[in-house]
């Protein structure tokens, strides 16, 4: 492993680096990329954000998101960056196949590859890892890695702030997850100084909907909602052919388990969503409950204890059902 001396001198003088972070990135993988990017190219850095895919409209406000390289939209030219790195920043994921085609192009670079991410597990793929399953999100750790590992904090600016704020505030829940402890909130206030107007930050996020996701959350709750008491469990299920009838956009759908989550006496929640080559289940839960085990264990995925991620294989009905043949094994820690 690197040391953060041997990081420091690499930084010291113009690099080529790549910035990449997860499939379908949310606010925390975008804004600590961006967040990160903005501070990079200060120090004269030749830097491109490649994402896998995809992210959401409510994101492309962030601060130089006009940027960021697309892999599945411009492949060759990710793929001729990527070759050409010497430095190779993975955020907010700690495993190569969670950036799909493009794991395979970051595994062969010979780029110096830096991990900055709070999941559990990490591959041993890294040559500098700035890891901790302790904190809130990626973006704080990007803060930290900027102000306490390379005393440097005297660099952030207004669009560093602005992104890193996202990404903390989306990744904790706008500060209500129990991550979201007393040295995060001193994050977020030194990140208001200088510069990150929360106020705006919040709205554009989660004030920004479209007509079609609002009534595609009402059609979820009054149509699609199921409550499993005896488990104390809530399941949303949807079809492609409902995410076709609301005209669904990537992004339309993040935060819709938490409606089921947020149901007096629920601690388990699932959005369970038929998409066109897999079927794919997203958990929440409170307490100590581990909805990441059951993803790991059923559903060839993982993430945090509250909030973990899984695919299925199989078709939409049969996925559904086993996973709430899954909760047999789970009664007494649901009830309790």
């Amino acid at each position: 492993m690197l040391s953060i001396t041997e990081i420091k001198e690499l930084l010291a003088t113009p690099q080529k680096i790549v910035i990449t972070t997860h499939h379908k990135p949310d606010g925390d993988a975008m804004g600590s990329s961006l967040g990160l990017y903005a501070y990079l190219i200060q120090l004269g850095h030749h830097v491109k954000v490649i994402t896998p895919t995809d992210y959401p409209q409510f994101l492309h406000w962030l601060p130089n998101n006009s940027d960021v390289i697309i892999y599945a939209d411009e492949t060759e030219r990710a793929a001729k960056f990527v070759s050409e790195a010497a430095l190779i920043f993975c955020l907010d994921f700690n495993t190569l196949n969670r950036i799909n085609e493009l794991g395979e192009l970051v595994r062969a670079s010979e780029a110096y590859k830096l991990m900055i991410d709070h999941h559990l597990e990490p591959e041993d793929f890294d040559d500098y890892r700035h890891w901790s399953i302790n904190a809130c999100a990626a973006a704080q750790l990007v803060y930290d890695f900027i102000v306490n590992e390379l005393k440097d904090g005297a660099m952030i600016n207004k669009d560093i702030a602005t992104c890193l704020y996202t990404g903390i505030m989306t990744d904790s829940g706008s500060f209500r997850f129990e991550s979201a402890n007393a040295a995060v909130y001193r994050i977020a206030a030194d990140l208001i100084d200088a510069g990150a107007e929360h106020w705006r930050i919040h709205q554009l996020v989660y004030d920004n909907a479209t007509e079609n996701r609002l009534r595609f959350l009402g059609h979820c709750i009054s149509n699609k909602l199921e409550i499993l008491r005896e488990y104390n469990t809530a399941i949303i299920s949807v079809t492609k052919q409902e995410l076709n009838e609301y005209k669904i956009a990537t992004g339309d759908t993040e935060g819709i388990v938490n409606y089921a989550l947020s149901i007096n006496g629920i601690k388990l929640a699932a959005f369970i969503i038929e998409r066109s080559d897999k079927v794919k289940l997203s958990l929440r839960s409170t307490g100590d409950f581990p909805a990441n085990e059951i993803c790991k264990k059923y559903f060839d995925g993982g993430g945090h204890r509250n909030a973990a991620g899984g695919v299925s294989s199989k078709d939409l009905p049969t996925t559904v059902a086993d996973f709430k043949n899954i909760l047999k094994e789970y009664k007494t820690q649901l009830l309790q």
